[in-house]
């Protein structure tokens, strides 16, 4: 697993869920279609819908972080974990997938003992394995 240097300090420390039936990602147009750039060619991108067959609610782990700064709005954001893509997702040109976890997970996932990294390692690996059907987004 990747994490940005923004979320590299939030691990172990504030997870979160997302339930999700679907995700779209950005991929590059000749990424999707297998081929190189043609000559003179600017990269477009498009952006595709990833949804779990059979159609499934998937528990999303997440990291959150609140922002604070004097004179500013408070800012709360969050980032799906994310790991290497099963084949039919770099099939489709990209790079990354989200990690579903299992619902006997969910309590531990929540809840990490930040000394023990080891023990959410786990739990991301241990994670659903949905076969995803994918198309472009309108």
């Amino acid at each position: 697993m990747r994490c940005a240097w923004s979320w590299k300090g939030l691990f172990g420390s504030t997870h979160g869920i997302v339930v999700r039936n679907a995700f779209s990602e950005n991929v590059a147009r000749h990424d999707m279609e297998h081929r190189e750039l043609a000559e003179g060619e600017s990269a477009e991108n498009v952006i595709l819908e990833f949804r779990p067959q059979p159609v499934q609610d998937m528990l999303v782990a997440c990291l959150w972080s609140r922002w604070e700064a004097p004179g500013e709005p408070e800012l709360l954001s969050f980032a799906a974990i994310t790991d290497e893509p099963p084949a039919e997702v770099a099939a489709a040109g990209h790079d990354r997938c989200i990690i579903p976890i299992k619902p006997e997970h969910l309590d531990a996932g929540l809840n990490p003992d930040p000394s023990n990294l080891a023990a959410l390692h786990a739990i991301l690996d241990d994670r659903e394995r949905p076969y995803y059907e994918y198309w472009m987004a309108a």
